[in-house]
């Protein structure tokens, strides 16, 4: 077994003198990387124009079944030319404010020149092996239309 470690910088300043009176606004950060702006989802109080958790926890979903996939597809002599998924995810919020994710449903639409028929198979394993999707507690769907 092989360990990966991973370091991500969030960083905030303000003051929180009131829920409805501090910024949600953030920076994500990877050294060497450009700086993701975070805040919290809007019915939240966050900033629309800014990326909020939820939608980069689907964006990961979505992210490692596509890189699966394309190596899958590689390794089978595929080759794809364009590959795009609208991903949903859908939180559940409780009475007292938390929550959860009750699902996140994968829509890939993939162009390939031939191999067609092979695509089902490929979106099977790339979902079996995508380290995010065997990390969360809710259920991924995998909804091909290519």
């Amino acid at each position: 077994m092989r360990k990966h470690g991973y370091e991500v910088e969030v960083t905030w300043s303000g003051a929180t003198t009131g829920y409805r009176d501090y910024s949600r606004a953030h920076e994500v950060a990877v050294e060497g990387k450009p700086v993701i702006p975070g805040s919290s989802d809007p019915a939240f109080r966050g900033d629309r124009d800014r990326y909020n958790p939820e939608e980069l926890l689907v964006a990961s979903l979505s992210q490692c079944h596509m890189l699966w996939f394309l190596h899958l597809a590689t390794d089978a002599g595929l080759v794809v030319t364009s590959y795009r998924d609208r991903a949903v995810g859908t939180m559940v919020e409780d009475a007292d404010g938390g929550g959860r994710f009750s699902g996140v449903t994968l829509r890939p639409e993939v162009t390939v020149h031939s191999g067609h028929e092979k695509l089902p198979e490929l979106h099977e394993k790339a979902h079996h092996l995508c380290f995010i999707a065997n990390s969360v507690n809710f259920p991924v769907q995998v909804q091909s239309v290519d």
